[in-house]
């Protein structure tokens, strides 16, 4: 095992204790989370290291540089891509062919390309709706801070969920950049909070997936309900392989 390998997978099971010892302070199980290891802006030799360090599910941000990854490396069933960042229209296509599933739908535009896309491809994509609990012009994601608004959003959610060629499995949701994790803590309780809203808004729809948490914060959104997190520098390092 090389030297790169073994301390990817060295950051990985630490990864992994911590998301367990974090959902068994929650009262939860550890299996309940699933961790995504984001390789955005990693080369394809560092993206082979952390799927020779064990990890099943991959993470990326940019749909080009995801696919490139994914007909590169080959591994069919054996690894699932996960598209975490913000997807433009024109890139709908690449998305629908190629990843297994999709964190970051944020438009009902988006959401009726990706479906004809997937028709085409002959697939059904798995998708969480991304909301934005904080408020920031900079995030993506249905405005969702002021929880007296919530009202307005089953309307196009519904839309969505009529989509034959796609899946909404839950919610995804970034809270603003802080000082600390536990400043995170009050956009995950609202993340939560907005998740249950849709399941009561939608009891035949499958809400249960709740994608929050990055390698700063995702021990906390794990005790917040986190069923996703997303985690990269922690595993990984920095970006900065050439």
């Amino acid at each position: 095992m090389s030297e790169l390998i073994k301390s990817i997978r060295e950051r990985y099971l630490r990864a992994l204790d911590r998301i367990a010892s974090s959902a068994k302070k929650a009262g939860r199980t550890p299996e309940a989370v699933k961790l995504v290891v984001v390789t955005k802006a990693q080369p394809v030799e560092v993206v082979q290291a952390v799927i020779d360090a064990g990890a099943v599910l991959l993470g990326e941000n940019y749909a080009e540089e995801g696919v490139t990854k994914i007909q590169s490396l080959q591994y069919g069933s054996a690894v699932e891509w996960h598209m975490i960042g913000h997807v433009q229209s024109r890139k709908a296509a690449l998305v629908a062919a190629n990843f297994n599933f999709m964190h970051s739908l944020d438009s009902l535009k988006l959401a009726k390309r990706l479906d004809r896309f997937c028709a085409e491809a002959g697939n059904v994509l798995p998708v969480l709706l991304e909301f934005n609990v904080g408020g920031e012009e900079s995030k993506g994601g249905w405005e969702a801070s002021d929880e007296t608004s919530w009202q307005s959003l089953p309307e196009e959610v519904a839309q969505i969920l009529a989509l034959p060629n796609l899946q909404v499995r839950g919610v995804m949701s970034m809270p603003p950049l802080g000082e600390s994790a536990e400043s995170s803590r009050p956009y995950f309780q609202k993340a939560y909070r907005l998740q249950q809203f849709l399941k009561g808004q939608f009891p035949q729809a499958d809400f249960s997936e709740l994608s929050m948490g990055t390698s700063s914060d995702y021990q906390v959104a794990v005790e917040e309900g986190a069923t996703f997190v997303r985690v990269g520098t922690e595993i990984v390092g920095s970006r900065s392989y050439q």
